[in-house]
């Protein structure tokens, strides 16, 4: 995994450290599952600049002291890379199957995200044991208004996806460091993502992108937001990215990429701009 040395010298640590906390228990209502998501590229050099605008504005997330937190994610998919293919053709509906642990707070969770025709992401998780879903482990589907639901694995990825549990395979590790923001209306949350790291289970490819920046604001529609003025006055504008799309085309030789070529290249014209 890597480290966070570069967010270090740039003074992140101690610009996050200045923010009011919030907890777990109070993020309960900004949990935001079914939303509009907004996405930035931006380099690391700008984040400071972000921090700053946003601090008297947001609080951050912390957890046991820590406001860096260590994010692991499996990314599934089918043999033929289904669900890739879907976002590369441009598919208006489509989903991602992934299982994240929350490192920090040990926690451990099989997640089905799903994009529909109006741009709305809806997601659904349980908690399971393990980065590997290949038993039929039982677990537990939380819901917010009604008692929980015991399912397994294997329900719930059948009952909640368009995939079957037993056609979906490992593929991608991608690994990071987030900052997790919510505006003090609790409104919104925005996760900043850093020290990316891509490691493809099955080429054997590694991928890193140290000076990346990913940073995603997600709402319950377009409702006004002030971290949307803060990031046009820095001069940076949305920018449609996959976490698992970019790491998939980065590294699996001889892949179906074309779509994505022009957004790799944008990425890093941008982190280095003299080259």
């Amino acid at each position: 995994m890597a480290s966070c040395l570069v967010s270090k010298s740039l003074n992140i640590s101690s610009l996050i450290g200045e923010f009011e906390p919030i907890s777990l228990s109070e993020m309960e209502s900004v949990k935001l599952m079914n939303r509009i998501d907004t996405k930035y590229a931006v380099p690391l050099d700008v984040l400071p600049a972000i921090l700053e605008a946003a601090q008297s504005d947001y609080y951050a997330q912390e957890i046991d002291g820590k406001r860096i937190a260590t994010y692991d994610t499996m990314y599934y998919d089918t043999d033929s890379l289904d669900m890739y293919i879907r976002h590369h053709d441009r598919q208006l509906v489509r989903q991602k199957i992934r299982v994240r642990q929350y490192v920090d707070s040990n926690l451990t969770f099989l997640e089905i995200k799903r994009k529909n025709n109006k741009g709305r992401t809806n997601k659904k998780r349980i908690i399971v044991p393990g980065f590997d879903i290949s038993a039929d482990t039982p677990s537990v589907l939380k819901h917010k208004k009604k008692e929980d639901e015991k399912v397994t694995v294997g329900q719930f990825i059948d009952t909640k996806s368009r995939y079957t549990w037993n056609s979906i395979t490992p593929h991608l590790w991608t690994k990071f460091h987030r900052i997790t923001l919510v505006n003090k209306q609790k409104t919104e949350r925005l996760t900043i993502d850093m020290d990316l790291v891509w490691d493809n289970v099955v080429s054997g490819e590694v991928k890193t992108y140290p000076n990346l920046v990913i940073v995603e604001l997600k709402r319950d529609g377009n409702v006004p937001s002030l971290m949307t003025g803060i990031m046009l006055s820095l001069r940076m504008h949305p920018f449609k990215i996959s976490k698992y799309c970019i790491g998939t085309a980065l590294t699996t030789p001889c892949l179906k990429r074309n779509r994505f070529k022009k957004k790799i290249r944008s990425i890093e014209k941008m982190l280095n701009p003299k080259s």
